[in-house]
């Protein structure tokens, strides 16, 4: 009996070995089965939120067609944050958008950088730095930001790194103030960490300056000082700049109507 249910089991290891190089030689990351080709749409959340962020916009890109992959952010530094989503997309066939919420404009001003699919950057109330700027730099760089007040005392790692959270009881007028409240409050308990290493790490990439870039953000973003958007955007000569008046800092989950027009308009650029 033992030696039948040995048998049985190395069978079935060698069975799903065999299956494993296949499917991965045949299945992309992205696609839309049955669909005319269209650019793949790839998403990168940032602090204090997670991937689900892009759930509304999402699913109003896949409705018209574009394959989408939303990234799950490590949160941990630039440099790494950047380094894993350039992985992830070199792994993506055709032509790409990258879309960054946040500290994910960070992210992807250097992992565009060397790709020459990607088309086009999309900047959702996100930072998009010059070398050597940082997101506490671009943050305090004008007056409005309130962020700093509503944390949470730091949480410190086993390596002596320290995570920042937004309290939980501050999280919607900060962060997703026209945002349902009962979501609002989900979003607060399942907010991503973000290292205070990452939000003080200098950029090494701006893609922007090589690629067209468009930029959506709400007038009454918390996070980031309204100045300081429009600041970013002129400076990047972007194609085109959304002003969603009166959205929060997480203006692709209360607006994503407004944000998906705005990357499908990238998606279409020469």
């Amino acid at each position: 009996m033992i030696a039948k249910k040995l048998l049985i089991s190395l069978a079935a290891s060698a069975s799903f070995a065999a299956v494993l190089p296949l499917a991965h030689a045949e299945a992309p990351i992205t696609s839309i089965p049955g669909t005319i080709a269209k650019p793949t749409v790839v998403l990168v959340h940032g602090a204090f939120a997670d991937s689900s962020s892009w759930d509304g916009v999402a699913q109003r890109l896949t409705a018209k067609g574009y394959p989408v992959l939303s990234v799950a952010n490590p949160l941990r530094g630039v440099a790494n944050d950047a380094q894993y989503a350039a992985s992830v997309v070199g792994a993506i066939k055709g032509p790409l958008v990258l879309v960054g919420h946040s500290y994910g404009g960070m992210v992807i001003s250097k992992a565009a950088e060397n790709n020459p699919q990607v088309k086009a950057l999309v900047y959702v109330a996100a930072f998009a730095p010059e070398p050597g700027e940082t997101v506490a730099g671009l943050a305090g760089k004008f007056p409005g930001g309130t962020l700093g007040d509503t944390l949470a005392d730091p949480v410190t790692l086993a390596d002596g790194s320290k995570d920042l959270y937004i309290s939980q009881d501050k999280f919607a007028q900060q962060f997703a103030a026209d945002v349902p409240p009962r979501q609002a409050a989900l979003m607060a308990a399942g907010q991503r960490p973000v290292t205070i290493a990452a939000l003080n790490e200098v950029s090494n990439g701006a893609a922007w300056k090589q690629l067209p870039s468009y930029f959506v953000y709400g007038t009454a973003d918390k996070n980031i000082p309204l100045e300081a958007l429009r600041f970013m955007a002129k400076r990047a000569n972007a194609k085109d700049v959304i002003e969603v008046k009166g959205a929060s800092h997480v203006v692709m989950v209360s607006r994503p109507d407004a944000v998906a027009n705005v990357i499908e308009e990238a998606a279409g650029s020469k």
